[in-house]
């Protein structure tokens, strides 16, 4: 079905045949009929988009469902994954022990890599996340993490005076920017580390992801896509060096009758404060 909705899609936005073809995606998107991680419109802030998202969804994760959108995700870790393993085990070498994981669900990072990682003694993963994702990831904590280093908090303001902020998948979907967070520290960490980020060569706009759940839409999220020269100066203004960066071509984007919008490949980073 996936292959013939693209190829349906492919045609549809050829010239000519543009103008019937936009509302009836529009409508296709509104009443959920969509293949996952469909994207649709193009606005220029995170409360537009919100305005404009079907009304049959919630805007946001806080539902029961996104507790188990990552559950198959546990045991395993994308190719995008490796340079923040790479990273990660020489900052917990080197004595970093707190962690926040911005977005982290249940704690999927945090069992997928310690097949990767020989976690230290001291450890704390401190995951934060919506309510409801966070009641989820508490339960499953409960029976799964034997280590007992994972804990969750209902504030971003616990983030303050970590050593390590992670940032994974996550960035794309809040309503206030990386750098926003760090200004708002009094002791912001030293070391932050940027996974699966969707980031354009030159534009910045917000879109709407359709979120499903075992092929069945959960929401209809507001989807933020910067540029990637303002993304890094706003950070590196705040003292830090950017040490390392990737690209991951396992994912790309794209906005249906909007080609200026095209994304080819996902990014990540090091940032360092010296």
């Amino acid at each position: 079905m996936g292959s013939m909705f693209r190829l349906a899609r492919d045609m549809a936005e050829l010239p000519g045949l543009n103008w019937l073809a936009r509302p009836l995606y529009r409508l296709m998107f509104r009443r959920d009929i969509l293949p996952r991680n469909s994207y649709c419109g193009v606005y220029e802030s995170f409360q537009e988009a919100c305005a404009n998202a079907p009304k049959t969804r919630p805007v946001s994760f806080d539902l029961p469902e996104a507790g188990d959108l990552y559950r198959d995700k546990l045991d395993s870790i994308r190719d995008s994954d490796y340079p923040v393993i790479f990273w990660l085990e020489r900052l917990l070498m080197s004595g970093q022990r707190r962690l926040f994981d911005l977005g982290g669900n249940i704690g999927v990072s945090y069992y997928g890599f310690q097949r990767y990682l020989a976690y230290p003694q001291g450890l704390r993963w401190l995951v934060h996340d919506v309510p409801a994702v966070i009641e989820a990831g508490r339960q499953w904590a409960d029976q799964h993490d034997a280590r007992g280093s994972l804990s969750f908090s209902g504030s971003r303001d616990d983030a303050d005076g970590c050593d390590i902020l992670f940032c994974s998948g996550v960035l794309q979907y809040l309503d206030f920017s990386l750098a926003e967070m760090l200004r708002g520290m009094r002791e912001p960490p030293r070391h932050v580390l940027v996974n699966l980020t969707p980031l354009h060569p030159s534009r910045t706009f917000v879109t709407l992801q359709r979120v499903t759940l075992r092929g069945s839409g959960i929401a209809n999220c507001p989807y933020t896509v910067s540029a990637v020269a303002p993304f890094v100066a706003a950070i590196e203004q705040l003292g830090y060096t950017m040490v390392d960066h990737w690209e991951s071509y396992g994912r790309h984007l794209r906005v249906p009758f909007e080609p200026a919008c095209l994304i080819d490949c996902y990014h990540g980073f090091y940032f360092r404060r010296d």
